[in-house]
């Protein structure tokens, strides 16, 4: 039998107040591989958090640039250079290209939901079958009355001793060692 992978410490709080204290004692210790787990959102978790902003709105407008360009591309290239539309006597040139509006307008538009999409899912690492903090029973109330941080074992500064330790330090109770589902 080989052992299970350990995905990391799990951490139960009091209350809302108590999670925020938590979460900043957890970032000041340096840890990058962790997360919040609360009922209903808390003003400024994420700044205790130490998060920073998404690049999420970076891809959306590279994707609409993308779609512009290549609908300016694709009709200026179709209607004027390999196939020269001529309507009312009046050949298409660069100066016709309020024609090419809604095809700019629509590609611009379908690229930047596709890179919203799968940039979301990208930056969430979606899909995933199964979360190994499932395993876990008390976790089931985070959606409930529970509040909680789990710190991965991934992170460069997770050591078994010293994060247990800094979570009990930081308040937690009911700290628990999270392993990985067997696949």
């Amino acid at each position: 039998m080989t052992p299970k992978r350990v995905y990391g410490y799990l951490a139960e709080f009091e209350s809302a107040s108590a999670l925020y204290k938590a979460a900043e004692k957890v970032r000041d210790a340096g840890h990058k591989k962790w997360d919040c787990y609360s009922p209903y959102p808390i003003h400024g978790l994420d700044k205790a958090m130490g998060m920073k902003k998404s690049i999420l709105p970076w891809l959306v407008f590279c994707g609409g640039s993308l779609g512009f360009l290549t609908a300016i591309t694709l009709a200026y290239t179709t209607q004027v250079v390999i196939y020269p539309t001529v309507v009312q006597a009046k050949p298409a040139n660069i100066f016709t290209t309020a024609a090419f509006f809604p095809i700019m307008f629509e590609l611009t538009v379908l690229l930047s939901g596709f890179t919203t999409l799968f940039g979301l899912l990208a930056l969430m690492g979606l899909p995933r079958l199964n979360h190994p903090l499932f395993e876990s029973e008390q976790f089931a109330r985070a959606t409930d009355d529970g509040f909680f941080i789990a710190i991965e074992a991934r992170d460069p500064r997770f050591s078994s001793e010293e994060t247990k330790t800094l979570l009990e330090d930081a308040g937690g109770s009911n700290i628990e060692l999270v392993e990985e589902p067997e696949a």
